[in-house]
């Protein structure tokens, strides 16, 4: 696997052939019968959903506001106070797998290195997409006070969008990646 492909998120469609042995012998509808899929495991992948469903929710009040259908005022508020609350969650999250869980199941199968390696490379291209999505949400709480509201909130959902296809490329990466880890060697992870 070349440098291009580990660090390739905005390119990327998938995690390239070499790390999909495990996700192969283990694939995605087989994962909540296996007997190692825990209820950690369960929580891990509830909280990619709630990001999943967060940012979903945020590009539908932005929709909902450019047609007319949302006071200013109320979605400002609504908006800052969710994306807040995904950036920080998803720091938080990102800073627990790469210092607790990555290295963890890093070690347990040498095959999956670069996978990991891949997922630390995600992260920190995701920490620009984040700082991104933080000030195209600040550009629109400016803007509403400003002569044409739905300019800002136009940009901000074209940055939503983007952030939504980068984010699910990694969350499901990273869930073909670690879960049949997790499943194949059951590691003790608290």
């Amino acid at each position: 696997m070349t440098d291009d492909e580990i660090r390739a998120l905005e390119r990327r469609d998938g995690l390239p052939d070499a790390l999909r042995v495990l996700v192969d012998e283990l694939p995605r509808g087989t994962w909540e019968a296996h007997p190692n899929f825990s209820p950690l495991t369960r929580f891990w992948l509830q909280r990619h959903l709630m990001f999943r469903e967060v940012l979903e929710r945020l590009q539908g009040d932005t929709r909902a506001f450019l047609d007319g259908r949302a006071e200013a005022r109320a979605y400002g508020r609504q908006t800052a106070r969710m994306a807040q609350f995904l950036l920080q969650e998803l720091h938080g999250h990102h800073s627990i797998e790469d210092h607790h869980y990555f290295p963890v199941l890093q070690a347990l199968d040498d095959r999956l290195e670069k996978g990991f390696v891949l997922l630390d490379a995600d992260h920190h291209a995701l920490d620009g997409h984040m700082n991104d999505l933080a000030q195209g949400t600040n550009e629109m709480l400016s803007g509403l006070q400003g002569p044409d509201p739905l300019a800002g909130a136009g940009r901000l959902d074209t940055r939503l969008s983007d952030f939504g296809s980068f984010i699910d490329r990694h969350l499901t990466d990273e869930e073909d990646l670690v879960v049949p880890v997790i499943l194949r060697y059951a590691p003790e992870i608290h």
